[in-house]
């Protein structure tokens, strides 16, 4: 059972996200270090193990884990900047080698915007290449999926598209999907009151009931015959 639970992000949290912004280095950050897990660190871990137990107690059969990103950047792609993050977030995945291959539910925060929803982010080209089967053999399921998506106001779908769109989409709803290398089912905005209270936990848990559908679809997209076996 969980220690604590989450009671909101701070002026303190804001400030500190700001200040690694403009100040990114060793010794800012050193300085300020009990702030950042006090008050982003340890609330976002608080708010990512109370959405894990939201999500574990639906899919009680999915081995899903929690994961609270680290601030530092990985050294070997700072490119020029700094060594530290200027935002954090938490994910819920099912624990694998190439997690970024498989849906993930995801919140993140920065000093000026939050944002939350589930993706593929590095789908591989295959995983897509069955989704467009999937759709053509049976498109029932996902034209109920995105009359969903296109009938709510939270979510938008993202990700990186092809250059050129790949054909065969059975109707001019599903076409969207066939332009899809990646997927990703997102909301961001601006920081908002809710931030700041425990308002934002029903919101996420309400967001993330709406997208298990979603997340249900794509994870069983790896076990589908590749589409150069289909009859």
């Amino acid at each position: 059972m969980r220690e604590t639970m989450f009671t909101g992000f701070t002026d303190a949290t804001v400030d500190f996200l700001w200040g690694i912004r403009f100040n990114n280095e060793r010794l800012w950050f050193e300085a300020h270090k009990e702030t950042y897990l006090s008050e982003l660190y340890r609330p976002m871990k608080d708010l990512g193990a109370e959405i894990y137990e939201f999500l574990s107690e639906r899919r009680p059969d999915d081995p899903m884990v929690c994961r609270v990103s680290r601030i530092y950047r990985d050294a070997r792609r700072l490119h020029g900047r700094g060594p530290y993050k200027d935002h954090l977030w938490f994910c819920v995945e099912r624990p694998s080698e190439d997690w970024t291959t498989r849906p993930t539910f995801w919140f993140e925060l920065g000093p000026d915007y939050w944002g939350y929803g589930m993706g593929c982010w590095m789908a591989r080209p295959m995983d897509m290449a069955k989704l467009r089967s999937r759709i053509v053999r049976d498109p029932k399921p996902m034209e109920k999926l995105t009359k969903a998506l296109r009938g709510q106001t939270e979510f938008t779908l993202g990700g990186d598209t092809y250059k050129r769109p790949k054909a065969g989409a059975p109707s001019e709803l599903l076409a969207p999907w066939f332009q899809m290398k990646t997927i990703s089912i997102t909301h961001e905005e601006k920081l908002t009151e809710e931030l700041f209270s425990r308002d934002v936990v029903d919101r996420i848990k309400t967001g993330y009931a709406f997208l298990l559908p979603y997340y249900d679809y794509f994870l069983t997209l790896p076990s589908d015959p590749e589409p150069e076996t289909l009859k």
